[in-house]
């Protein structure tokens, strides 16, 4: 078996000084930033091309469906094939997908439905990339540094996140079109990047290859299913996405409906990633002294007690204060998590195991815009953060009874509980 980075002695360098990673990290940085910059555009864009809001909710909802189909086939995959070419290969395919809008756009032809097939192959081939970076940062990162990569990569959505939007509006003003460009360089430096990476991202792939693709995928989810920390966070984090997303999406169509201006309610959403890119800072030592369960429960309660003080005072000042000290930590809560499950489980199963833990967040997609939004109409922005935020709570207090996670020590104990590939 080739041995991998994380098991040679150069692997206890600095992050910085890791080659392989800082190619990866450097070319989803640019993914990241470009996609969020073409991302504000595409709701514009499908209502220029629709002239109707339902029907450019039509258009992001074809878009979605593309990671939902695509995500338990994407891990299957990262398993069977070699992870440097996937990743390359899927940035490649995105890149030119999104090129066909901005040719389309110059040239006056783009269509809705044009949109929505790019919106969905992009999608796609995301979610065919996900799993594969999953697996890659296992077999380039020590298990003791997972906790800090994996908090860089908050960073870097949490950057992203801030300056998509900003840049994305700057760009529409120059041409409708214009912004899709940095999805274009962005999927570019991601395959690029990828490419230049010269370690194995694998181990020996022969016996994944050697199950029929069904077999492998069953395989994936039995394995996903007979561990007990990770049936617990199927479900559970599912709510806690669902939760999350619902009182953020309601808030800021609660800020619409009430003639905030737009700039304003981008003042909210840019102090939430603020306060992410802060917490990402803070993530990697409150990881290494606290144990899963306790980064878990300290940073769902801070969330929960910020969104139940924006309920009782329900003023744009609250929702702007608030929102930057409740996701304060969640970028702990993700990293820990995210750390943990690379490190204990065989590098085979890694993509498999990737996507299915990550249907949590594509299941809530769809579901946290229908939540907030119909919650908000039906009784009130008191309702969505009401209702919600009690759904959050005990959601935590289900947490707190979850044996596997409070067992879980910190991360100089994770390779302790690596499990086996099953036979």
């Amino acid at each position: 078996m080739t041995e991998s980075i994380a098991e040679a002695p150069v692997a206890l360098a600095p992050l910085r000084r890791n080659r392989p990673y800082v190619l990866l990290m450097s070319g989803l940085t640019g993914q990241s930033l470009g996609v969020g910059v073409a991302r504000f555009a595409v709701p514009l864009l499908a209502l220029e091309l629709t002239g109707s809001a339902t029907a450019a909710g039509v258009v992001a909802a074809v878009g979605q469906a593309g990671a939902l189909v695509a995500t338990l086939p994407a891990g299957v995959v990262a398993d069977r094939a070699d992870r440097r070419r996937l990743v390359v290969v899927a940035a490649a395919v995105a890149a030119a997908l999104w090129a066909t809008v901005v040719v389309a756009g110059w040239l006056g032809s783009l269509s809705a439905w044009h949109l929505a097939v790019v919106l969905l192959g992009a999608s796609a081939a995301a979610a065919f990339s996900d799993p594969a970076i999953s697996g890659a940062f296992r077999a380039v990162v020590p298990t003791p540094q997972l906790p800090t990569a994996y908090a860089t990569v908050q960073g870097r959505d949490a950057v992203a996140g801030m300056l998509g939007g900003p840049l994305g509006g700057l760009l529409y003003g120059v041409g409708h079109v214009v912004p899709v460009l940095g999805a274009v360089v962005g999927q570019a430096a991601a395959a690029v990047c990828t490419f230049f990476v010269r370690v194995p991202l694998n181990d020996d792939v022969t016996a994944a290859r050697a199950d029929r693709p069904l077999d492998a995928l069953r395989a994936g989810l039995r394995y996903a299913w007979s561990t007990p920390l990770f049936r617990a966070c199927l479900g559970l984090f599912v709510v806690v996405n669902v939760a999350l997303g619902g009182m953020m999406i309601g808030i800021n169509l609660e800020l619409a409906g009430n003639g905030t201006a737009p700039v304003l309610i981008g003042v909210f959403d840019m102090v939430a990633a603020a306060s992410m890119l802060v917490g990402a800072v803070l993530a990697p030592p409150l990881v290494r002294r606290l144990r899963l369960g306790a980064v878990t429960v300290l940073a769902l309660g801070l969330l929960v007690a910020a969104f139940a003080a924006m309920a009782a005072l329900q003023t744009y000042t609250a929702y702007v204060v608030l929102i930057g000290v409740g996701v304060l930590l969640v970028p702990a809560v993700n990293s820990a998590m995210a750390g943990y499950v690379a490190a204990i489980t065989p590098a085979q199963m890694q993509g498999r195991l990737a996507s299915v833990l990550g249907l949590s967040g594509v299941a809530a997609a769809p579901l946290a815009p229908l939540v907030g939004g119909s919650v908000l109409g039906a009784g009130g922005i008191g309702v969505v953060l009401g209702s919600l935020v009690g759904l959050l709570a005990v959601t935590v207090g289900a947490l707190c009874l979850v044996r596997s996670l409070w067992r879980v020590g910190t991360p100089d104990t994770w390779a302790d509980d690596a499990l086996p590939m099953p036979g």
